[in-house]
Parts: C-alpha cells; structure tokens; sequence
C-alpha cells in the first residue's frame, strides 16, 4: 500500500514541476542564455566584466531555484510530519494491544488521508509558485544589469534542484506496510 502512495504523491509533485519548467523556468533559461551570449559580446569589457556580466545574468533562475525548492522542501516536511503521526498512532494501537491487521488497516488509512490532502495542496502551492515565479526580475538585456556584488550564485548547477525526478526524495517519507 505504502508504494502506490508513494507513486501517487511522486506522480503529482513531478507533474507539477513540469509544469513550472515548462511554463515559467525554462522561458527564464532562454532569456538568461541570450543575456549571457550578449554579455561575451562585449568585446571591450575585461574577462571579470564579462565573468560578472554572466553571474547577473544567472540570478533570476538562480532565485526561481531557491524559490521552487524552498517551496517543495516544505511540502516534504508536511507529508512527513503527516505520515510520521500515522506511524505514532499505529504504534499507539499495536502497544494497546491490537491485531496486526486492525494496526495495518489504521496506518493505510491515515497514510492515504496524509496523501489526499497532501496532493490537494498541489494546485494552490503551484498558483502561489506561478505567481512568485512571475514577480521575479527578468534579467532580458545585459546592459540594463546592475552590479553583481550582492548577488548569489548557485554555482552554475543551473535547475538541478528543479530536475522533476528530484520528486522522488519525498517517497522516503512515505512509511512501509507495516508500523
């Protein structure tokens, strides 16, 4: 039971970081590689300019990264604190003295409503996303981009953070059959 939920809730996350990929993320990738392909342009600016040029160019994807990720660890901490009370209350019963079944029926129970609720939360965390997403700096022209001193990098991993197999990470919250 455990593996279907846990598909269930993988299915839902990874379809929705596609969405945002497709949707948002990668109309900032195109828009940060022409920034970036405008900045070696610049033919009199020093290899640090450019090199800084780049970085500015990076930072809005940068903070669509952050913002996607913060939001998505978050939802990890919620299903798992959901399926970890499953897990106390199952534990409960078993210690009162109930049969394995009644502890295996509990805990697919709750696992489920952790489930349900939690895949019900998709679509306004995808609209609260979407609209975050949209408010970030677009970063279209690299002689409108200010200094980069301030600005933090990811290191050039890009979206790796954003990759949707990244969803996957959530199945280890996901409780086996038995308690």
């Amino acid at each position: 039971m455990a593996e279907a939920q846990q598909a269930r809730v993988q299915t839902a996350v990874e379809e929705m970081v596609q969405c945002l990929e497709r949707d948002h993320i990668r109309k900032m990738q195109g828009r940060m590689f022409r920034c970036s392909a405008d900045c070696c342009e610049r033919s009199s600016d020093s290899m640090s300019q450019v090199h800084q040029c780049i970085e500015r160019c990076h930072a809005p994807l940068a903070q669509a990264q952050s913002l996607v990720t913060t939001e998505l660890e978050r939802f990890q901490d919620r299903i798992a604190r959901c399926t970890m009370h499953c897990n106390d209350k199952a534990k409960d019963l078993f210690d009162s003295g109930a049969k394995e079944p009644a502890v295996r029926a509990l805990m697919e129970s709750c696992v489920g409503t952790c489930v349900d609720d939690h895949i019900n939360l998709l679509p306004s965390m995808t609209r609260k996303l979407k609209d975050s997403l949209g408010g970030l700096p677009q970063n279209t022209d690299s002689q409108s981009l200010g200094s980069a001193k301030d600005l933090k990098m990811d290191g050039g991993k890009g979206l790796a953070g954003l990759h949707p197999h990244s969803a996957a990470s959530f199945s280890r919250h996901l409780p086996e059959d038995h308690p």
